[in-house]
């Protein structure tokens, strides 16, 4: 996952790309739930319902694993109306 980029649509995607980068650390659950001060099963449940997250414990993952956080306006692509329905 080294300097790749992802488009969050969905929590199920954030849940994906957590378990991945866990991955590609080389670390089990348990190895990320000790950094995380976490149990094995929470972090397992987190990685299959990562909308449980809280912002405090997102932001404490991406530090554990070196992931980085990045928020910005969609791009409005031509089929698509620029107006939103906020």
């Amino acid at each position: 996952m080294q300097n790749q980029k992802h488009i969050l649509n969905t929590s199920g995607q954030l849940g994906q790309i957590l378990q991945a980068s866990r991955k590609a650390n080389k670390w089990s659950q348990a190895g990320l739930a000790k950094k995380l001060g976490l149990s094995q099963s929470r972090v397992s449940h987190l990685e299959l319902h990562p909308e449980e997250l809280s912002l405090a414990q997102l932001m404490n993952w991406c530090a554990v694993l070196g992931l980085e956080l990045s928020i910005g306006m969609r791009e409005v692509r031509s089929c698509q109306s620029s107006k939103t329905d906020w």
